[in-house]
C-alpha cells in the first residue's frame, strides 16, 4: 500500500486518531485492517454532514482494507442520546423499516458497495440473553457511563436520564467486539461511544481497536449542520438546489469544505479563497456537485445560479401548474399545488420572512387570496419558481 496514500487518508479530513496515529499507520502498511462506520437509521435523510465520515470510509475501501458499513438496526431501538438534552423517542419496527428505504441509494453517491460490506447490528444485539447483558454491564462502572457531557448537562439542569440511554454506549461498543475490528470511524460527537468499544474490544478479544474521528461541519447558517436546524445540504438534493445551498455557506467555511470534500491542493485553495472568494466558492460548489452528481449537472447548476441570482432573471425553464379555480389562497398554492413547502406553517414562515413573491411583487399576507389571469410567476425562497396556468 502507498505510504503517501495512507498518510493522506489518516490526515486529511481527520480530527483525531486514538490512541496513536503513527501506530495505526504502521499497522496499515503491514496488513489489511477491518474497520467500520456505524449509522443509526433515526431518519431517512443523509446530509453532507454524514458525507464526511462516508467519504473517509470509502477512502479506506480504495486502499484495499476490509470495510463495513454497519446499520444500527439494534441500537436505533434505543436511540443515541448524543448531543440531546432530552430522551430520544424509541422507534417502532415500522419506523425503522421506513427509514431503511432510502439510505443506501443516498449513501451509494459516495460509497462503492462492490467493495463495502453492509451489516446490521440487530443480528447480534437481538440475540443477547439476560446473563450476556449482565456480564456486559459488569465491564464498566455507572460513573464511567455518566461521564458523557450530555449526561452531566442533564444532571446539572435537573433533567432525567433513563436507564436505556446509559447502556447505549455499551451496546454500540459491543459492535466492535462482535465484528472484532481494528478501527472504528465516526464523527467527533461519537468519541465516547467509540472509546467504549475500544475498552470492550480489549476486554473481550484482547485486541487493540483504533478510533478515528471526523469533524462536524457547519451548515448553511454557520451552526453545526443539523436537520433540526434546517441548515443542511442533503445528499439527495437536486444539483441546482445543492449548488445554491453551497453558494450560501459562509466564506469562512470554504477552507474546511475544500479539505474534506475535494482533493485540491490546500495551499493553492487557501490563496484562491483569499484572492477571489466568490469564484473559489463557485469552484467548490461545482466540485461537490460533480462528486455527488456529475460534471454536466454541475455546469447546468452553475448556469442556473447565474441566471437566477447574478443576472437577477427568471429562469427560462420552470415547472408549470394548472389552476382550474379563479382564485386560491397563497398557502394552498405553495403547499398543495406547487409543493414548495411541506406544511402551511412552513409556507407561512416563508411569507413572513419575505421569501414569497408573485410576478415580482412580494406577498406579505399569509391569508391573501390570489386571483389568476394565467401566466403568473410564483417565486418561493431563493431557488423555487413556478408558472401558473389556467
Amino acid at each position: 500500500m502507498s505510504k503517501n496514500k495512507i498518510q493522506r487518508t489518516l490526515s486529511r479530513g481527520v480530527e483525531q486518531i486514538l490512541p496513536e496515529k503513527s501506530v495505526l499507520e504502521k499497522l496499515m502498511q503491514k496488513k489489511k485492517i477491518r474497520l467500520y462506520l456505524g449509522i443509526d437509521p433515526t431518519g431517512s435523510l443523509l446530509t453532507l454532514g454524514h458525507g464526511v465520515a462516508l467519504k473517509k470510509l470509502q477512502q479506506f475501501a480504495e486502499l484495499g482494507h476490509q470495510v463495513i458499513l454497519l446499520v444500527g438496526s439494534g441500537t436505533v431501538k434505543i436511540g443515541d442520546p448524543t448531543g440531546r438534552d432530552t430522551t430520544r423517542p424509541v422507534l417502532t419496527e415500522e419506523q425503522i423499516k421506513e427509514n431503511f428505504k432510502h439510505w443506501k441509494k443516498q449513501a451509494s453517491k459516495i460509497l462503492d458497495f462492490e467493495n463495502i460490506e453492509v451489516r446490521y447490528n440487530s443480528k447480534w444485539l437481538d440475540k443477547l440473553q439476560f446473563d450476556d447483558l449482565v456480564r456486559l454491564m459488569g465491564k464498566v462502572t455507572v460513573q464511567q457511563l455518566l461521564e458523557r457531557d450530555m449526561f452531566q448537562k442533564r444532571i446539572s439542569e435537573g433533567k432525567p436520564i433513563f436507564g436505556h440511554e446509559i447502556i447505549y454506549p455499551l451496546l454500540q461498543g459491543y459492535d466492535s467486539v462482535a465484528m472484532d475490528v481494528d478501527l472504528e470511524i465516526g464523527g467527533n460527537d461519537q468519541t465516547f461511544n467509540m472509546l467504549m468499544g475500544r475498552t470492550l474490544q480489549r476486554i473481550y478479544n484482547n485486541h487493540e481497536k483504533f478510533v478515528l474521528t471526523t469533524p462536524l461541519i457547519p451548515g448553511t447558517d454557520g451552526r453545526k449542520m443539523s436537520q433540526s436546524y434546517h441548515n443542511f445540504i442533503a445528499l439527495s438534493d437536486e444539483p441546482k438546489e445543492m449548488f445554491g445551498k453551497l453558494m450560501s455557506v459562509a466564506d469562512e467555511v470554504m477552507e474546511q469544505y475544500y479539505e474534506i470534500f475535494t482533493d485540491e491542493d490546500m495551499q493553492e485553495m487557501k490563496q484562491f479563497i483569499k484572492k477571489d472568494p466568490r469564484n473559489a466558492k463557485v469552484h467548490l460548489a461545482k466540485s461537490i456537485v460533480t462528486w455527488l452528481h456529475s460534471a454536466k449537472d454541475a455546469d447546468a447548476a452553475e448556469k442556473d445560479f447565474v441566471t437566477k441570482f447574478v443576472k437577477k432573471e427568471v429562469p427560462d425553464e420552470m415547472p408549470e401548474f394548472e389552476i382550474k379555480k379563479k382564485e386560491i389562497g397563497v398557502l394552498d398554492l405553495i403547499v398543495d399545488v406547487c409543493r414548495f413547502a411541506n406544511s402551511k406553517s412552513e409556507a407561512r414562515r416563508l411569507i413572513q420572512q419575505g421569501g414569497v413573491s408573485l410576478d415580482g411583487q412580494r406577498i406579505e399576507d399569509p391569508n391573501k387570496i390570489i386571483h389568476f389571469e394565467g401566466g403568473e410567476i410564483l417565486k418561493v425562497g431563493k431557488r423555487k419558481f413556478a408558472k401558473i396556468k389556467k
